[in-house]
C-alpha cells in the first residue's frame, strides 16, 4: 500500500517550501503614498485633474462651429456617434490657446448632465505625486479660475489641482450662448 497525501496535506507541504524559499526576500522598507491624476498645460501653468474626473484624453477632433455662442465654445464634434461639445479651457479663462495645434489635446468630461472636451495646449499623461508635496496653500491665482484650484503640488515648478466637475457644475460654464 502506497502512502497517499490529501490534497489538503499536499497544499500545507507546498506552503512550507515556498516560505523557506522566500525567507530570503528583501522586505519593503517604507511604503510611499501617491496621488495620481492626468497632467496637462494651459499658457505657462502646469495642472493636474483627478483621475476620476477626465474620461478620456483625444486629439484635437474636427468639429463644426455653431452660431450663436461665446467664443470659447469651439463647436461640437461628432466622436464614436455621439455629439461632443468642444470648449477652449483656456478661452473660457480670458487666455489665448498656444498656436501649436499638434501638441493640444481635449480632455473629455461626463459629469451629471454635462458631456464636454475641453481644448488645453498639451497633455502631460498620468502624473504621480508624493502626497506629501501636496498644500492648500496656493499661488496667486485669476479670479476666474481659482474657483475650480483644490491645492497644490510641488515638484520643480508647482502643478494646481484643477476640477473638471467643478467646472462642470459652474453656471458660467454652462451658460454658453451669446
Amino acid at each position: 500500500m502506497t502512502d497517499v497525501q490529501s490534497p489538503f496535506q499536499l497544499l500545507v507541504e507546498i506552503e512550507q517550501r515556498c516560505r523557506q524559499l522566500a525567507a530570503g526576500l528583501p522586505s519593503q522598507q517604507e511604503v510611499v503614498q501617491t496621488w495620481s491624476g492626468i497632467g496637462f498645460r494651459m499658457g505657462e501653468r502646469l495642472f493636474v485633474a483627478p483621475m476620476g474626473e477626465v474620461g478620456e484624453v483625444l486629439h484635437e477632433p474636427r468639429y463644426t462651429q455653431l452660431p450663436g455662442v461665446k467664443s470659447w465654445v469651439k463647436g461640437v464634434a461628432n466622436v464614436r456617434g455621439r455629439l461632443l461639445p468642444v470648449m477652449d479651457l483656456c478661452g473660457f479663462f480670458g487666455h489665448e490657446l498656444s498656436p501649436l495645434r499638434k501638441q493640444r489635446r481635449v480632455l473629455v468630461v461626463e459629469h451629471q448632465d454635462v458631456f464636454a472636451g475641453l481644448t488645453v495646449d498639451e497633455v502631460f499623461g498620468m502624473q504621480h505625486f508624493l502626497v506629501d508635496s501636496f498644500s492648500e496653500q496656493l499661488p496667486p491665482l485669476e479670479a476666474a479660475i481659482a474657483p475650480f484650484i483644490y491645492g497644490v503640488f510641488q515638484r520643480e515648478k508647482p502643478w494646481l489641482v484643477f476640477s473638471p466637475h467643478a467646472l462642470a457644475k459652474y453656471p458660467g460654464f454652462l451658460d454658453v450662448a451669446v
